[in-house]
């Protein structure tokens, strides 16, 4: 029985189940498969200059930010921000 190949991003190779990805990637390659629009903004929080609960804070906001108008965090340099100061 043949297995169903799983999408790529970069921060996923479909080698491993997305399961077993780190919780920010598998936040970011849940992203950019849904919406390729978003790939600058979620290579910008993913390649800033922070530590993984900063990194992930970011990236949780931003996700939360698509479904709330008028959220700042939809501006990903606002949501690396405030995973900065937060």
């Amino acid at each position: 029985m043949a297995t169903k190949k799983q999408p790529v991003s970069r921060w996923h190779d479909g080698t491993t189940p997305v399961e077993d990805l780190p919780p920010t990637e598998q936040i970011a390659h849940e992203l950019v498969i849904g919406r390729r629009d978003l790939a600058p903004s979620i290579e910008r929080i993913m390649d800033a200059e922070l530590d993984d609960d900063q990194r992930n804070l970011a990236i949780t906001l931003f996700r939360d930010s698509l479904d709330a108008d008028a959220d700042p965090n939809r501006d990903p340099r606002v949501a690396i921000a405030t995973a900065e100061a937060g």
